[in-house]
């Protein structure tokens, strides 16, 4: 028998699950009557012919077994099917749409390709790592599960209408049932939780670019618990500045339902300024654990009942000049006194953080001092 799925490769039809073919079954209108054998079952539904959906994909037939329901499904349908595959292969993953503007029909300039592929893998990426614990900035490590997860994602076939790429999520198991009845619901998967955490960040940055637009002030900034960061808007700059637009969209996978409403997030090139002016001020406003710094104590503060003391650094920060102060217990307050009359560059570490409009080393630390010679 030759027909169009003879065309694909086993591990091709290997890729479609046994979640994907009894999901795919329902949807169309076949039931589940009983089971067939030790790994299989047999659906029906009115005016449907029999079939037998297998359990596992571990049975030496199941590559010709899926081949042979591809081609009933799109019987059934009245499809193509290579369509079915393609809804086959979707049906347990959520799918990413991004579409960008259309300048050249019919061909898309290579270097526009690199930046769609390399801003929409930094865009998951950054959204990845807010799952986690949402920061302004992301180091560029990133976080090991993040990146673990990401791994799992997969480019998808390119769609007609303007440039369409598609992200392929990891297949999604079924909703797991209630166990206890103070379960408040089911557990979302890690996968789901990654394709909502995106729309979530994006529709923030959409929102927190039309409020800066009418002068919100801290709309960026009230977005990061939304996933929104500096590497987010710099993947949305690196997409659209060469594109032009960029509309995103989600196909959820139907064998996990959710109530979220199929809308699209929307960017332009208008947006570009307020997005490169996001990503600058997360950067600038973001806090720096671990950092070392070299600077000269300018201020020294104590009171005469206290140990502990405060100064003031003078010290540069990302090739700006900024004064830091820092708490120090006792022994570190006296050595940087020392250094002041010496006129000596202090080194100090800890978590250096913006908190208004001055900057604070929390956790600080007096290492020593650097002298001429040095």
């Amino acid at each position: 028998m030759i027909n169009e799925v003879d065309h694909y490769s086993r591990d091709a039809l290997l890729s479609i699950t046994p979640v994907a073919l009894s999901t795919y079954a329902n949807a169309v209108g076949w039931e589940r009557q009983e089971t067939y054998r030790e790994h299989s079952d047999i659906y029906a539904g009115e005016n449907l012919p029999e079939i037998i959906a297998p359990r596992t994909d571990r049975l030496g037939d199941y590559a010709s077994v899926v081949a042979e329901l591809i081609q009933m499904f799109a019987q059934v349908k009245h499809q193509d099917e290579s369509s079915v595959y393609q809804s086959l292969l979707t049906t347990d993953r959520d799918v990413i749409r991004l579409r960008t503007g259309d300048k050249e029909k019919g061909n898309l300039p290579l270097d526009q390709g690199v930046d769609l592929i390399n801003g929409a893998h930094d865009m998951l990426k950054s959204v990845a790592c807010s799952l986690r614990n949402p920061k302004m900035v992301y180091r560029a490590g990133a976080h090991q599960s993040a990146r673990d997860l990401l791994s799992r994602v997969r480019l998808g076939h390119t769609e007609r209408g303007s440039h369409v790429i598609t992200l392929v999520m990891p297949v999604l198991p079924p909703p797991t049932p209630i166990m206890f009845p103070d379960d408040s619901g089911p557990v979302l998967p890690i996968e789901r939780l990654l394709t909502v955490q995106l729309m979530k960040a994006l529709f923030a940055v959409r929102s927190a670019t039309e409020e800066a637009v009418s002068g919100g002030a801290n709309s960026f900034r009230e977005a990061v618990e939304d996933g929104v960061s500096a590497n987010l808007c710099e993947a949305l700059v690196q997409i659209i500045d060469s594109s032009d637009t960029l509309d995103v969209n989600v196909t959820w996978a139907s064998n996990q339902p959710n109530e979220l409403l199929n809308q699209t997030a929307f960017f332009s090139r208008a947006d570009l300024p307020i997005l490169r002016s996001a990503a600058r001020s997360f950067r600038e406003y973001s806090p720096k654990p671990d950092i070392r710094l070299y600077g000269y104590v300018r201020l020294l503060t104590r009171r005469p009942e206290e140990e502990d003391g405060t100064i003031r650094l003078n010290t540069m920060v990302d090739n700006k000049n900024i004064s830091v102060t820092a708490m120090l217990e006792r022994q570190d307050y006296e050595q940087a006194v020392q250094a002041h009359r010496d006129k000596a560059l202090a080194i100090l570490s800890g978590d250096l953080e913006r908190i208004g409009q001055r900057w604070q080393l929390l956790n600080a630390q007096f290492e020593g001092v650097l002298r001429d010679e040095e």
